[in-house]
């Protein structure tokens, strides 16, 4: 330190500090060295190998990565830059697919919550057990045009279980759109957020607010599947609260329904 202090940019200087700090333990102070000193050219090769050993021991396998490589582009046959490497990547291979196994695990849930979970009419209850649908991933397997093919089933019926998979992310027949492709099943973790939001978060009027409790409206995916109409037949509901509803959804890039 003392050496550093008199020539701030003496390389050797910088390694052997960091190298010091890196025995003793003190990683986070090893790591800014180690990192001062891998910016000078020419690089100590150990510098950078010593640094991705840090690295990866914090879990930062990409960084560990990077510092191995570059090793291996002046000195391609590195025995421990090599070996190092297959571990960072293989521990980055690792973590993606914890992470796919987590969100893979979150989508069965979700398709397998049973629809008898929720509030139904005789109608719709009736309809949906004629064509076996046990779960919310049946349904989304399930297109518009096979519920109101059903005898007594109508659109109240089909907004009744529109609203139902809204308030879940999902959507009618999503999976037939996907049919063969690699995207998942339910909308992305962001738009999942969106949806499932409470309308008791959000500010609006409180003429806004009461229509929307009487209507059992719980989320802004449930909202989004309510159509003007349907609003504006609201007590003391008007143009005015409806623009606000439309704004409102506006910011969060949705819309009321078609009627």
């Amino acid at each position: 330190q003392a050496a550093l202090a008199s020539d701030p940019d003496h390389l050797m200087t910088i390694f052997r500090l960091a190298y010091n700090l890196d025995l003793r333990g003190e990683d986070e102070k090893a790591i800014k060295y180690y990192e001062q000193c891998v910016t000078h050219r020419p690089t100590f090769t150990n510098a950078l190998v010593n640094l991705g050993v840090l690295y990866e021991d914090q879990g930062k396998y990409e960084a560990a990565a990077a510092c191995f490589r570059r090793v291996l582009k002046s000195v391609p046959n590195h025995p421990r830059a090599k070996l190092f490497l297959r571990d960072a990547v293989a521990s980055t291979t690792m973590v993606i697919d914890e992470e796919q196994e987590r969100r893979a695990d979150r989508r069965s849930r979700l398709l397998n919550i049973p629809v008898t979970d929720f509030e139904l009419s005789v109608r719709s209850r009736t309809c949906l057990e004629k064509l076996g649908v046990k779960a919310l991933g049946d349904l989304t397997r399930v297109s518009e045009a096979q519920l109101l093919g059903f005898k007594n089933f109508g659109e109240t019926s089909l907004n009744e279980v529109k609203r139902m998979l809204a308030s879940k992310g999902l959507r009618l027949g999503q999976a037939l759109d996907e049919e063969g492709a690699e995207e998942e099943l339910f909308f992305g973790e962001a738009q999942y957020e969106i949806l499932s939001r409470p309308v008791a978060e959000l500010e609006i009027s409180i003429r806004v607010r009461h229509c929307v409790e009487s209507l059992g409206i719980v989320n802004l995916g449930e909202l989004a599947q309510r159509t003007a109409q349907e609003l504006l037949a609201c007590r003391n509901f008007g143009e005015t609260s409806l623009q606000e509803v439309k704004d409102k959804l506006a910011e969060y890039s949705l819309k009321l329904q078609s009627p």
